[in-house]
C-alpha cells in the first residue's frame, strides 16, 4: 500500500505541529511530557506504544492506535502529526529498481532508490541532503547546489515510503524485501551527522523498523574530522568514495580532497572505530575511461590500501546528460579487478541498476532542479536561435 500526502495543501497551523516520525526515543518522551498530553509518569510507557505503532506497524493516523484511549488519541492528534511526505513521482526500472521523487516540504525534494537483490534481499539508497556541496565532477547530484540538510524525520520518511510501496508493514523479521540501508543518495552524510545519527537510531531500533546497524552503510567522500564521530555514534559500516589514488587526480574528481588529502583520509580510515576483518571498509571506485582505469592505477590502489581490512566496489560510470566522462570498457574493468583480486582484495564489479530511470549511482538529482536546468537550456537555445535569426535579418 502506498500512501501519498500533499503537505503543500495542509493548513499552515497543522504543518507547524511536531512530527513524531523523526524523534528518537528520548526525544519522543520529552515531546510527550512537554506537550502536557501525557503525564510525566506515563510518558515512557506511552512513548513505547507510539513507537511500535509508528515504526513497527507504519500507521499514519492516531485513530489506528487501538490500545490507546480515544480521548488521548484525539489529544495526540491535536498536538502532533505523523505525516508521510508527498510522492511526486514513482518510477520502476526494467530491472526492478524503484525510484521515488519525494517532496517533504515546498521546494524540498529528494530521490530515494530501492535496489532489489542487494545485501541480504534488497537495499534502499537514501539521501541526507537536498543537493550537495562537494561538486564531484563525475556525479550528477554534484551539479545541484545544496538547498539544505534533511531532518531525521525526512530521512526516516524515505524508509517508510519504500516500506509502504513494498508492502512491508508490520515490520517483518524474515523474508523482507528491504534488508539494507545505504546512505549513498543525494548529499554528504557527514555534513549532516547529527540528523543522520538520529535517523539511524530510529531505523535500527529493534522494536520498530529493525534494520540492524551492521546492515547500514554510510558513504562519504572523506570529511576526515567526522569519521571518528561517525563510527562512535552510529556503529554503521563505512564506505569511502575514493575514485583516485593520488592527490592530483582526486583533487579533480573529488574536490574535497584539496581540504583533506589522501594521506589524512587514509590515516582517519585506519583509526575508524570497530575496523576489523569482520567489519571492512568499502572503497568505491568509479571506472572512468582513460582517467583512472589503467593497470598502473590498480597497482597504486593496492599499495594505498595495504593493511586496511577492505573490499573495493568497482562502479562502471553511469552516464548523465551533459557529462564528458565515459565508462571504461568492460575488458578494462575486468583487468583492473583481476589485479585487485590477485592482491587479495574482494573487488566486485557493481552491476549498473536503474540506468533507464536515472536511478543508478551518481545519477540522482531532484526533478525540480532537472526541470529548472532544462528550462535554462531551452531558454539559452531560444536566445541563441533568436540571435542567429536577428543576424541573418541584419545581413
Amino acid at each position: 500500500m502506498t500512501l501519498t500526502l500533499d503537505l503543500s495543501r495542509k493548513p499552515a497551523s497543522e504543518l507547524t505541529l511536531p512530527n513524531l516520525v523523526g524523534l528518537t526515543r528520548p526525544a519522543l518522551i520529552r515531546a510527550l511530557t512537554e506537550s502536557e498530553v501525557v503525564r510525566p509518569d506515563k510518558a515512557r510507557m506511552r512513548a513505547t506504544q507510539l513507537w511500535r505503532w509508528i515504526h513497527h506497524y507504519g500507521v499514519t493516523d492516531f485513530d489506528a492506535m487501538t490500545d490507546i484511549a480515544k480521548e488521548t488519541r484525539s489529544e495526540l492528534a491535536q498536538a502532533f502529526r505523523l505525516d508521510r511526505p508527498e510522492i511526486v513521482e514513482r518510477q520502476v526500472s526494467k530491472d526492478g529498481t524503484r525510484k521515488w521523487l519525494i517532496r517533504t516540504a515546498p521546494g524540498i525534494e529528494v530521490e530515494t532508490v530501492y535496489i532489489p537483490d542487494v545485501g541480504r534481499a534488497g537495499a534502499l539508497c537514501v539521501s541526507s541532503q537536498v543537493g550537495c556541496t562537494l561538486n564531484c565532477t563525475f556525479c550528477h547530484t554534484g551539479t545541484q547546489a545544496l538547498v539544505r540538510n534533511l531532518t531525521a524525520a525526512e530521512i526516516v520518511a524515505q524508509v517508510q515510503v519504500a516500506r509502504d510501496d513494498l508492502g512491508e508493514w508490520p515490520s517483518p523479521k524474515a523474508d523482507r524485501l528491504l534488508t539494507n540501508i545505504v546512505f549513498m543518495g543525494m548529499g554528504e552524510p557527514l555534513y549532516n551527522l547529527d540528523q543522520v545519527s538520529d535517523a539511524i537510531d530510529i531505523i535500527a531500533d529493534g522494536e520498530g523498523i529493525a534494520i540492524s546497524r551492521r546492515r547500514i552503510t554510510i558513504s562519504t567522500s572523506g570529511v576526515v574530522p567526522e569519521l571518528e564521530p561517525l563510527g562512535r555514534r552510529t556503529q554503521a559500516g563505512l564506505a569511502i568514495s575514493l575514485h583516485a589514488t593520488n592527490d592530483a587526480l582526486r583533487n579533480v574528481l573529488v574536490p574535497i580532497n584539496k581540504k583533506y588529502p589522501i594521506a589524512q583520509l587514509m590515516a582517519a580510515i585506519r583509526a575508524y572505530p570497530g575496523l576489523s576483518n569482520a567489519k571492512r571498509v568499502t572503497f568505491e571506485y568509479v571506472m572512468l575511461k582513460g582517467v583512472n582505469d589503467s593497470p598502473a592505477e590498480a597497482l597504486a590502489l593496492v599499495r594505498l590500501l595495504k593493511g586496511i581490512p577492505a573490499k573495493i566496489n568497482l562502479i562502471p560510470f553511469n552516464p548523465w546528460p551533459g557529462t564528458d566522462y565515459v565508462c571504461s570498457d568492460w575488458t578494462t574493468i575486468e583487468a583492473f579487478a583481476a589485479i585487485l583480486n590477485r592482491a587479495g582484495y574482494a573487488s566486485p564489479i557493481r552491476t549498473p541498476r536503474g540506468r533507464d530511470i536515472l536511478a543508478a549511482c551518481g545519477q540522482l538529482k531532484s526533478e525540480s532542479e532537472k526541470l529548472r536546468a532544462s528550462a535554462r537550456r531551452q531558454a539559452a537555445r531560444a536566445a541563441e536561435t533568436s540571435h542567429t535569426e536577428a543576424e541573418a535579418q541584419h545581413d
